[in-house]
């Protein structure tokens, strides 16, 4: 039996280790398709029932940038392409790097066929966001997002394209108010770790699972080392973003006083210093992470583990790993 060293009983899912394990695993494809079913609202015989993971190198060769910590490529056996990524911060060009990424899927398609008519498979580019983005519009406590493409009627025109955002942080639900089977999904999400048994709402097979994959108790001694350094290295970046938020809330706020965001008008200083402070908080949240991961890749070399072990729980590329 292995000896756990946690407080917790159950993993935290939003560290590396945690989400991988749920949500990236062959053996627990299982939990992906339910999560999958029930954040894109898939029933009847448009539910997913398999899928395949692919590897992530074939969305792209190039560095998707540092501010994901999860990152799944799979094909359901429709032929229907799903990226989940997960972010831990706001990033400049959000919406940019959105439509970028999820351009990989039809390209590869295209390229993978002798023939072609123009006829797509549907893609899914789904984001678990660990922050608020969509604030300021007019349902603000609304915390699941999907943009199809529509008409200025609001009318569908094209289901081949579909983006689903979660904002984490605005799931506020408790145990007696869950009515869905994604309400049950972020609640265990959004509290996994403080459960000392599971709960009784979330039963059946799929809950089972979860709480068996996911139970400290389980792990063997490769696995409880490798989830300290991620629960660690996730503890160490809550609080690197707590520095960085008031670091960069200065440089907004100097940002926000330069005549070129003011103009010396009212409406002109108030969009200065909004774009100021988003714009120090993003400059920040890349400084704080880039050190953080200096540190810990260092820390972990001088304990001996592998490239590949904490590639696993950076979730760094070997170019990074080399330029330390």
């Amino acid at each position: 039996m292995t000896i756990s060293f946690f407080s917790e009983h159950y993993i935290n899912p939003l560290t590396v280790f945690g989400i991988n394990r749920i949500f990236n695993t062959e053996s627990n494809k299982e939990l992906l398709i339910d999560f999958l079913n029930a954040i894109i609202g898939l029933s009847g015989k448009n539910r997913i029932c398999d899928l395949q993971f692919l590897k992530p190198e074939q969305l792209d060769t190039m560095e998707m940038g540092r501010n994901s910590v999860f990152d799944v490529y799979c094909k359901t056996a429709c032929n229907k392409s799903v990226i989940i990524e997960m972010q831990k911060n706001p990033a400049v060009f959000f919406w940019d790097r959105k439509f970028f990424y999820s351009a990989f899927p039809i390209r590869n398609e295209i390229l993978t066929r002798k023939k072609w008519n123009f006829k797509l498979d549907a893609v899914y580019a789904i984001g678990l966001l660990c922050f608020s983005f969509f604030d300021g519009q007019e349902n603000n406590e609304c915390y699941l997002h999907k943009v199809p493409l529509k008409n200025t009627e609001a009318q569908a025109i094209h289901d081949k394209l579909t983006y689903v955002f979660v904002e984490l942080p605005k799931f506020k639900k408790k145990e007696n108010e869950l009515e869905t089977q994604l309400d049950k999904w972020l609640y265990a999400l959004d509290n996994l770790s403080e459960f000392d048994k599971q709960p009784a709402m979330l039963s059946g097979k799929i809950f089972d699972k979860l709480f068996q994959v996911t139970d400290t108790k389980n792990f063997t001694p490769e696995e409880t080392q490798t989830y300290s350094f991620s629960e660690k290295y996730y503890l160490d970046y809550v609080n690197s973003i707590r520095t960085a938020e008031t670091e960069g809330i200065q440089i907004g706020k100097r940002l926000a006083s330069d005549p070129h965001f003011a103009e010396g008008h009212d409406m002109g200083y108030k969009e200065g210093y909004n774009h100021g402070l988003r714009e120090g908080i993003c400059k920040g949240f890349d400084e704080a992470e880039k050190l953080l991961r200096i540190i810990f890749f260092k820390s972990m070399k001088e304990q001996g583990l592998s490239d590949e072990t904490i590639a696993t729980i950076l979730q760094a590329t070997q170019g990074v790993a080399d330029g330390v």
